[in-house]
């Protein structure tokens, strides 16, 4: 029996992000939610970040007397509800207007950490002036270095707890759909305009008040390029590829506050970061968008845990669209993991509404999942509960390897 999908309109009908997915292409012109959806080159990577899940089977313990289950967790001496983040993303502005405060707000209300892109549409200043948020600060490392210190005067000056730097993002990324989509940068090809044209509620709601625009790049650009179609060109050639341990030790001589890198795949260089002073990694591979066929978070997120084990946090992103494959990730050792696509389709189909639904109904996945295995406390997760397959394929049929996890 074929499975009934979801094909309307009303968010708040949606049962799981795929439902939010497709809302959102609904909803986005053509070149907006490929942009959100696309990853790099033929996009193995975007595929496999999926399919490694399907890798990680459960072995439940139903005769546990499981009762209510506590999903909060403690980030850097905080508490939070439950340990996921909503990760950094650019140009939010293009989904809905004021698209990053909408998801901070969606963040503070569900009690987790929000981190703001450094290519987001608002102001830094904003985000970190919400009440009640934990805000984070994702930063690149630009060829100008004294932007990149006015930068972090900025978020000393607004009081974040942590700064993000990006470091797998030194070189740009192949995205051949964004190439096709857009005759020179922030000029959709004429294909793109026409359909952009049946999308009036879009073109009210992002247009009408003028393209957004990067607020935390002024210094950076000259007037008559602070535009989005001038900064798109200006910030790519900006990105430096010399990035390299020297920055990160000049970082943590310069900033007083936590330090988290995120793109680190390598156990050695998890090794390094902490050696370093670095209190978070952020295993990551950019969601697909950098090195085609790039492991997955998940394939080394077992091996970094054991390299680094409390000398700092671990975070994980890349993939991750339900409750099973955030305790999937918790159970081999991540401390949180952080959400992209997932709570931007919510932001997309549903403004800030949209963006807590998405969390919502994550964390209902979530403590579902949890009480199944025979759970009632998150850090009670070991990788006990977990067994690693490994499909054949290269066999005449298709044979399965079942590896304990227990002392992984």
């Amino acid at each position: 029996m074929k499975r009934q999908l979801y094909t309307g309109s009303n968010y708040k009908k949606s049962i799981n992000i795929n439902d939010l997915e497709r809302i959102a292409k609904k909803r986005l012109p053509n070149f907006v939610f490929e942009y959100v959806y696309g990853g790099s080159d033929d996009e193995h990577t975007l595929h496999h970040n999926r399919t490694v899940f399907d890798q990680y089977l459960f072995e439940p313990r139903t005769m546990t007397k499981v009762g209510t289950r506590d999903l909060s967790t403690t980030l850097f001496d905080r508490s939070y509800q439950m340990p996921v983040a909503i990760g950094p993303t650019g140009f939010n502005g293009m989904l809905t207007r004021d698209g990053d405060r909408k998801l901070a707000c969606a963040a503070r209300d569900a009690n987790i950490p929000f981190v703001l892109s450094n290519v987001s549409t608002t102001a830094m200043e904003d985000i970190q002036a919400i009440e009640g948020l934990t805000a984070w600060m994702q930063l690149y490392f630009y060829r100008d270095r004294a932007f990149v210190k006015s930068l972090i005067k900025r978020c000393q000056d607004a009081r974040f707890e942590a700064i993000v730097i990006t470091t797998d993002s030194a070189i740009y990324g192949n995205r051949e759909w964004d190439v096709r989509n857009f005759r020179r940068p922030m000029k959709p090809t004429f294909a793109n305009l026409a359909h952009m044209m049946t999308k009036p509620r879009w073109m009210l709601d992002v247009l009408l008040p003028g393209l957004p625009t990067f607020k935390n790049l002024d210094e950076l650009l000259p007037p008559e390029k602070r535009g989005a179609q001038g900064a798109s060109q200006i910030i790519g050639a900006q990105l430096d590829p010399s990035l390299n341990w020297e920055d990160i030790a000049w970082l943590r001589e310069t900033w007083p506050g936590k330090i988290i890198l995120k793109g680190i795949l390598a156990p050695e260089e998890a090794e390094q970061a902490v050696k370093l002073g670095v209190d978070g990694i952020v295993l990551s591979n950019h969601g697909g968008r950098q090195l085609n066929h790039s492991l997955s978070p998940m394939d080394t997120l077992a091996d970094v845990k054991a390299c680094v084990g409390e000398r700092c946090h671990v975070f994980v992103d890349s993939g991750f669209r339900r409750g099973t494959d955030i305790i999937k990730a918790l159970a081999l050792g991540a401390d949180a993991v952080w959400l992209g696509r997932a709570t931007l389709y919510g932001l997309a189909a549903g403004g800030q509404a949209g963006a807590a639904h998405a969390l919502n109904l994550l964390r209902g996945e979530v403590d579902r999942t949890l009480g199944l295995l025979g759970h009632t406390n998150i850090e009670d997760l070991t990788s006990a509960w977990v067994v690693f397959r490994i499909l054949c394929h290269f066999y005449p049929k298709r044979k399965e390897v079942m590896y304990d996890t227990t002392n992984i």
